[in-house]
């Protein structure tokens, strides 16, 4: 490593993480609660979380990329442990016989954003701030690293059980997916992961840069709302240059959880603008497409995001309910994710939608 020293974060930031990641989380990425209570205990006990740059990283410093893997429904029954999120590091630094130098988060959306910081209260790692997804996605081929063409192997999962599983090779990004998502759910629908270590030139090139900053900007923005009285909803918008696409109450929800996923569709009536129009979102681990009276008006990779409207807390694929008044909005996200390549990993296609990506936002992203 180059030995600059990053940005230690004190509890107020780890609080602005965690909103701003479950924003980014497009109703993905494990609501961060739990993760949060975890490091606010680390933290007391004097654990001192540090991000560092990218440039920070030598082009050989070995990166673990971490993250919970499964159904977010399932983790709001099993909840995080430090120690389990270590673990797959632990062994996988044991198979490659050399350390890491650094730990990031595979995304930087929902608790997946704290996963690096949990590992990083056990082992002492900083956090890179980069991610490979600038959101959440549900699947390992959709990951700036997938669509570079980078190796996908070795990989670890492990569980609360002392189960652990090593892939040492996967044919395709694809077949990883399906190899990782069948031992998930055979421990459960839910475990703590460690994917194909890269290096710091391969985070150089291909990673999402300043993700770890953007959640930290939007839970500023939120936490300074809520401290002037503030519209938190607006707050999110400006900060982000985000849009507002509907305001309405939820009536319907349905869910079910399918290998490793969870999958279904929310409605939302509308409400005050939009009195008498009708949103449906549809959702596999994250919102991906929104039609209202049937016609797409947001979609994948761009996020889509469903928030109290009064809190300007997100909410969460497995907690959104019947009766809640919310808005939804939608966020750019990185311009790695708009090109042709990638839209076949990310695109409304990649989630069974007869459609051509559509942008809300047609300006290069974050």
């Amino acid at each position: 490593m180059t030995g600059l020293a990053g940005v230690e974060l004190g509890p107020s930031r780890i609080e602005d993480l965690a909103a701003g990641a479950w924003i980014l989380g497009a109703g993905g990425g494990g609501n961060p609660y739990h993760s949060l209570l975890n490091l606010r205990a680390a933290m007391r006990d004097g654990f001192r979380p540090r991000v560092i740059p990218v440039d920070a990283l030598g082009d050989n410093d070995m990166v673990a990329v971490v993250s919970t893997m499964g159904a977010p429904l399932v983790g709001e029954e099993r909840l995080p442990d430090p120690a389990v999120a270590a673990r797959p590091v632990e062994i996988l630094a044991e198979r490659l016989g050399r350390p890491f130098a650094a730990v990031m988060s595979l995304e930087i959306g929902g608790s997946n954003a704290l996963q690096p910081f949990l590992v990083a209260s056990r082992i002492g790692f900083p956090v890179v701030d980069a991610d490979c997804m600038g959101r959440a996605f549900p699947e390992a081929q959709m990951t700036t690293f997938a669509i570079a063409g980078l190796r996908n192997y070795p990989f670890c999962l492990a569980d609360i059980r002392d189960n652990v599983v090593i892939v040492e090779r996967a044919a395709s990004w694809k077949w990883q997916e399906r190899l990782g998502r069948v031992a998930v759910t055979e421990v459960g629908s839910i475990a703590a992961t460690a994917k194909a270590p890269r290096t710091g030139r391969e985070i150089r090139n291909h990673a999402i840069h300043g993700s770890v900053t953007r959640a930290l900007r939007i839970g500023a923005a939120i936490r300074e709302a809520r401290q002037q009285g503030a519209d938190r909803v607006q707050a999110v918008l400006d900060a982000e240059g985000g849009l507002l696409l509907f305001t309405g109450k939820v009536r319907d929800i349905e869910r079910r959880t399918t290998r490793g996923f969870l999958r279904g569709r929310a409605e939302i009536a509308g409400l005050g603008p939009d009195d008498g129009a009708l949103l449906e979102l549809h959702f596999q681990n994250e919102f991906a497409v929104a039609f209202r009276d049937g016609a797409p008006v947001g979609m994948t990779p761009e996020i889509l995001c469903v928030v109290d409207s009064a809190t300007g807390e997100a909410l969460g694929t497995e907690v959104i309910a019947y009766g809640q008044r919310v808005r939804v909005i939608a966020l750019d996200c990185p311009a790695a994710l708009k090109t042709p390549v990638a839209l076949e990993s990310v695109g409304p296609r990649a989630f069974g939608f007869d459609l051509d990506f559509r942008p809300l936002f047609p300006e290069s992203g974050p």
